[in-house]
């Protein structure tokens, strides 16, 4: 199994890479993940293999993405990996090993075996779920201002959407809720934004026909 754990980091949608030590594919940079155990089912594998080996501990969200199963996608006996997306909020630095880091997604380090295929998958996934879903509460904050909520989508999406537009949409579902809180205003003063949660931090659709288009 393969885990695609991406988060919103510094303005750019990364995915978590470890670096191989050993041949095949030595110095290349590869998902993390394992062999599933007989007494564990496949979501408590892959989040124990990414405790265990990348010491990643905080996943908002988890789901099975695709079957990679291409005959030669690693040398020797073929093995048929089950990868999934892990998403992190975008306020959490798990600690990682040296060899591991946080890599942009569209702009992948040389990978191992099939690995530069499946983080794109990953990626795709992601984009489009959030047109119809709340899933963006996996990337997000417990709390945010509308501002930060739009970086963190345009990051994802990868082009910039309206904050205004991005509100009224959300809002219009019933996915985001104002916790009557606000932060303290910029240096330019005025109102102090208002910070916002979402309703709900399990995945559901609210829109099963809606696409966010980048604009043209």
């Amino acid at each position: 199994m393969l885990a695609a754990v991406l988060q919103v980091r510094d303005g750019r949608l990364r995915v978590l890479l470890w670096q191989r030590a050993r041949q095949p594919h030595q110095d290349r940079w590869s998902l993390p993940g394992g062999r599933l155990r007989a007494d564990e089912d496949v979501e408590t594998s892959i989040r124990r293999q990414l405790a265990e080996k990348v010491d990643v501990h905080t996943l908002s969200h988890v789901e099975q993405l695709a079957v990679f199963s291409a005959p030669d996608r690693v040398p020797g006996h073929r093995v048929v990996a089950t990868a999934f997306l892990g998403l992190v909020p975008s306020d959490l630095d798990p600690a990682v090993p040296a060899d591991t880091s946080w890599h942009p997604a569209d702009d992948l380090p040389p990978t191992a075996f099939d690995h530069a295929g499946i983080v794109p998958a990953a990626r795709d996934r992601l984009r489009a779920k959030l047109s119809y879903t709340n899933i963006g509460f996996a990337l997000a904050p417990a709390e945010f201002t509308v501002s930060e909520l739009r970086r963190i989508y345009s990051a994802a999406l990868g082009y910039q959407i309206a904050a205004t537009n991005l509100q009224r949409v959300l809002s219009r579902r019933g996915v985001l809720r104002a916790t009557g809180r606000t932060v303290a205003a910029g240096p330019a003063g005025g109102r102090p934004p208002a910070l916002f949660a979402f309703t709900s931090r399990d995945l559901q659709v609210t829109d099963p026909f809606a696409v966010l288009r980048p604009p043209t």
